[in-house]
């Protein structure tokens, strides 16, 4: 089974580059239609299972590692914009991760989750460690940020905490540090109403709201004096603060206990000097959409 997932998620992500090269319009469409195409294969394929040792250590207070869990991986692709803040949007592919103890229930996810693990778990709420990847903004590549010098790749690192009152509403905070191209703070609150529509679909959405530090802030939006007089635009010094606000919906199919894909749709309006900075406002616009597909398959790994 390892090779024929593999074969596939290689295949859409080689897709999704194809497709960002060609700015194709019709790529949520077609990345369907391949998806469609892999999954009976490797569906029918035989189930893996990997065995791990279990780690040198124990934390306090956090249940041990060891037994069995369940981890989903996929790729997909998203239409989105360019980079935070730009006017128009183009094709990247996406990967998908979670993970969760086996004989407990898969909890709900949204793509707006950084990928993380749930190391606590009672009474509704569930905590553990957070990451996520941020790539690289290089100016060379956008006509709107020629002068304005590159931004190097983040890894932003840290928790989260997500609270289901009920079966069919989830809140969940996630607090990042980050290192890298930036190396400020970011926390994303987000809630989320869960309605299944029959056995195998599952409609969810909800509100979104990001903090941002100045430190995650200014490299991004922010124009220094050299910058000013390179690119054309006034300089600016951001700031930190409530960076955006926005809604989310997503809507999820199980085609069998192993795979799943989903689609949804992410609006966010930036807000503070995130919106106010030139950049966004001669070129760019502080209304970002997002629309995504992909698909995820699910395996299990043994810790002992």
């Amino acid at each position: 089974m390892g090779g024929v997932a593999s074969r596939s998620l290689d295949a859409i992500v080689a897709w999704a580059l194809s497709a960002r090269r060609e700015r194709s319009r019709a790529a949520p469409v077609a990345l369907a239609a391949l998806l469609v195409s892999l999954l009976p294969a490797a569906a029918a394929a035989e189930e893996p299972v990997v065995t791990l040792p279990a780690p040198p250590f124990t934390l306090p207070f956090v249940p041990p590692l060891t037994g069995d869990w369940i981890v989903s991986v996929g790729a997909g692709a998203e239409y989105r914009p360019a980079f935070e803040g730009a006017g128009r949007s183009t094709v990247a592919p996406v990967p998908v991760f979670s993970v969760h103890r086996a004989g407990t229930p898969e909890h709900f996810r949204s793509p707006r989750d950084s990928a993380g693990i749930a190391l606590f778990e009672a009474l509704g709420v569930r905590a553990g460690p957070a990451a996520r990847f941020v790539a690289a903004r290089n100016a060379g590549n956008f006509a709107e940020l020629r002068g304005l010098g590159n931004v190097g790749a983040t890894i932003e690192l840290g928790g989260f905490v997500e609270y289901f009152p009920t079966e069919w509403l989830r809140g969940r905070v996630e607090v990042l540090q980050g290192f890298g191209g930036q190396h400020g703070v970011v926390a994303n609150f987000s809630g989320d109403v869960i309605m299944p529509l029959g056995s195998q679909w599952r409609l969810s959405g909800g509100p979104r709201f990001t903090y941002a530090s100045t430190a995650a802030t200014a490299p991004y939006f922010g124009v220094t004096a050299a910058q000013a007089l390179a690119s054309g635009l006034p300089a600016f010094n951001a700031r930190g603060g409530a960076h955006s606000v926005g809604a989310g919906a997503q809507l999820r199919y199980q085609i069998d206990p192993k795979w799943e894909v989903h689609s949804y749709v992410e609006y966010q309006r930036l807000l503070g000097d995130a919106a106010a900075s030139p950049i966004v406002q001669q070129r760019g616009s502080p209304n970002q959409l997002t629309v995504g597909l992909g698909a995820s398959y699910a395996f299990d790994i043994r810790i002992k």
